[in-house]
Parts: C-alpha cells; structure tokens; sequence
C-alpha cells in the first residue's frame, strides 16, 4: 500500500492530476469542426506557415529580368522525375527537350522556364490543381515534384559554371515557391495578424498546461513524502 504522508497535498496533486488529465481527453476528441485540438491547432500553425510564405509575386517580378538569358542544360534522367513530364513541363516553357545518350538536354530560356514553374506553383499554393491536371494529365504534385527535381539540377549546373545570380534566382524559385506550393497544398493560407488572438490564447494555455502539470506531480510527491532537499555544502 502507498503511504500518504501529506493528505492535504495528496489530495491537491490528485485532483491536478484528474483535471490535466480530464483536459487532455477533451483535447484528443473532435470537438474542434472534426479535429482534436493537436490537429486543429496544427492546421491554424499550418495556415499562418502558408500565409507568410507567398513570395510568388516578387520571384516573377524577377524572372522577367532573366529573359533573353539562354541555358543549356544536360541532366542525367537518373536525376530527373519521370522524363516524359519533365519533358512536357519544359515544352510548356517554349524549352527544347530531348533525350540522348542517358542524359536529357534542354535549351530554353532561363526567365521563361521560371515563369512557367513560377506560374504552376501559384496554382497549387491557391489549390487550383484542375489548371496543372488540365495542362499536363497528371496531378499537380506530380508537377511540382518535376520541377523540383529538374530545377535542382539545373541550379547545380548554373553554380558549376559560376553563373551565381541566375544560380541563386532558381534556388529562390525551389525553396520560396515550389516547395511551399508542394508541402502547404490544401491548406488555407493564414495572416498571422488575423488570428493575433487565437495564437496568444494558445501559448498562454501551453504554457499554463505544463505547469499545471508539473505541480500536480510536485504536490503528489510531496503527499508521498518525496521531498527535495538541498544537498549540505562541504567546506575545507
């Protein structure tokens, strides 16, 4: 049998206890339009990641600087996404495409493949996927992930040939636009201003939940007889 030593903390833990855990149930149910709490709160964290990382607009504004800028491109197709829509992705940008020994070659203009990429993750950021499917018979992630891997490529061929503007400028379209467009599909884009409330409820809670928790172990203990004690402080 437990020896309780100190009823009155005992008894505080205990009811801590119930409660957190109490708390806890109502957070794993969902009560939240179909969510439990982790997912809707998950989701708004989602929402506002989304909403601060359109940067689509600035990166066409910039694509337009590099039209006229021609690059030839030879990439192992072990390195690329499926060759058939890679090849009609870049088609699409006016690029010529071909496959010859192993590797695939691309001549295309540099603003106008970026727009193009530009322009199809701009459809999967505001979900519009039926304009990729459209254009290309296959699902907009499929796209995405093409041109991700064909741009990666790209941008390592440009970084060997010391072409550091037009290098970084792909790498910016991968990370700013693509890969936000590909990762956040399906997800309302969130202005964090808009949810000020919600968020500053969210981490008043977090944080009141876990020492809530912490002292309901500390009076448990403490009813148990578990008590810390500091240690004596040997002199010489």
């Amino acid at each position: 049998t437990m020896l309780v030593r100190d009823k009155k903390s005992f008894a505080l833990g205990f009811i801590m206890f119930i409660i957190f855990i109490g708390i806890l149930i109502v957070m794993s149910c969902p009560f939240f339009e179909g969510r439990d709490a982790f997912e809707a709160a998950d989701n708004l964290f989602n929402s506002i990641a989304k909403g601060s990382s359109y940067k689509i607009p600035t990166l066409k504004i910039k694509a337009n600087k590099f039209e006229g800028t021609e690059v030839n491109w030879v990439i192992n197709l072990n390195n690329i996404f499926a060759p058939e829509l890679t090849k009609k992705i870049l088609t699409t940008a006016e690029a010529q495409v071909s496959s010859e020994n192993g590797n695939l070659k691309i001549k295309g203009d540099l603003g106008e493949i970026a727009s193009m990429a530009l322009k199809d993750a701009e459809s999967m950021y505001f979900d519009k996927e039926k304009e990729i499917s459209e254009k290309y018979g296959t699902s907009g992630k499929s796209a995405l992930f093409a041109w991700w891997k064909v741009l990666k490529e790209g941008k390592d061929i440009l970084k060997r040939e010391k072409k550091v503007d037009q290098s970084s400028f792909i790498e910016h379209v991968v990370k700013k636009a693509i890969e936000p467009a590909y990762n956040f599909y399906g997800i309302t884009p969130e202005k964090a201003s808009s949810k000020i409330g919600t968020i500053i409820f969210l981490l008043i809670f977090y944080v009141a939940y876990t020492v809530w928790w912490g002292f309901s172990l500390f009076f448990l203990f403490q009813g148990l007889g578990f008590v810390l004690e500091a240690g004596e402080k040997e002199e010489m």
